[in-house]
C-alpha cells in the first residue's frame, strides 16, 4: 500500500477528507520524529513500539581484500510489534481467530 492509498483509507475509515487524513498522518510522523530525535521510544497501544537503539563500534572485514574497517557508532530505529499484532501477522490478518 503506498501513501496515496493509505490515506484514502484512513480518510474512509474515519470520514474525513483525504486532506484532513494527511495532515493527521503529517502530525503524528512529525511527533514521532522529535521523540526519536530524543532518544526516546513510541509506544502504540495494540500495535508495537518504534525503539532507538545504539550499535556500537564494530571492525568488519572486506571479504576480497582482507582489509579490516572500523564502523563507528550510529543510532538506529527498530520496531517491536506487540504480541497482538504478532499473532495477527501469523494468522494471516485474520481478525476472528
Amino acid at each position: 500500500m503506498n501513501n496515496k492509498e493509505f490515506i484514502a483509507e484512513l480518510a474512509k475509515k474515519n470520514k474525513v477528507t483525504a486532506t484532513e487524513a494527511q495532515r493527521m498522518v503529517n502530525a503524528l510522523i512529525a511527533a514521532m520524529g522529535e521523540s526519536f530525535m530524543e532518544g526516546n521510544s513510541v509506544q502504540l497501544l495494540n500495535f508495537g513500539a518504534f525503539e532507538v537503539k545504539k550499535k556500537l563500534e564494530r571492525v568488519i572485514v572486506n571479504p576480497s581484500t582482507g582489509q579490516r574497517m572500523l564502523v563507528p557508532p550510529k543510532l538506529t530505529l527498530a520496531f517491536k510489534p506487540n504480541a497482538t499484532t504478532k499473532d495477527r501477522i501469523k494468522r494471516g490478518g485474520d481478525d476472528n481467530g
